[in-house]
């Protein structure tokens, strides 16, 4: 399934410092919403995560970014 945020599989995410993210339901619980995020940091390396929910993916790309120091 092609989204916005992928072209051919590849994430369409390609700005330095910015961020996509995409609200999808799982099959198996559809009355549960997921984030699929992204987030291209200044040096180029993507970021990608999936949680429950958009404050949790920022949460876990500040961890990320954190460690890159």
């Amino acid at each position: 399934m092609a989204t916005k945020m992928t072209a051919h599989g590849v994430s369409t995410t390609t700005t330095p410092g910015t961020e996509q993210y995409e609200v999808f339901y799982n099959a198996y619980r559809p009355r549960r919403k997921h984030y699929q995020y992204d987030y291209r940091h200044t040096d180029g390396e993507l970021f990608s995560c999936v949680a429950d929910t958009l404050k949790e993916c920022r949460q876990r790309r500040d961890e990320w970014l954190n460690k890159k120091k």
